[in-house]
């Protein structure tokens, strides 16, 4: 898999998919609310993960009267996995500067 920075708006989009699921899954508007994003950030990052394949984008089939249809987001398999990993990676790195900065490295 390609690799993505992992900043903090991209691990903010990451959790609200990793809490989201089938039955209650994320869409644009509400990665945005959840995330406390703008749009213009939250889309750009899910295009990224839809790119590398760790994020499915569905449109929905039977919309609301008043609305366009929204789009839903899932992580893939291989992309679910791949957020668990980089989440647990990034605290474990956030323990180490803790450490460091505390004089206990």
């Amino acid at each position: 898999m390609a690799s993505i920075r992992l900043t903090r708006p991209t691990l903010e989009v990451i959790r609200v998919l990793l809490a989201s699921t089938p039955d209650d899954p994320a869409w644009g508007l509400r990665i945005c609310e959840e995330a406390d994003l703008g749009s213009g950030t939250v889309y750009p990052i899910l295009t990224r993960l839809e790119d590398n394949g760790w994020v499915r984008g569905r449109t929905e089939h039977n919309p609301h009267p008043g609305r366009p249809p929204r789009r839903f987001y899932e992580l893939t398999t291989p992309g679910r996995a791949w957020a668990r990993d980089a989440i647990a990676e990034r605290a474990a790195k956030r323990v180490r500067r803790l450490r460091f900065a505390s004089g206990e490295a």
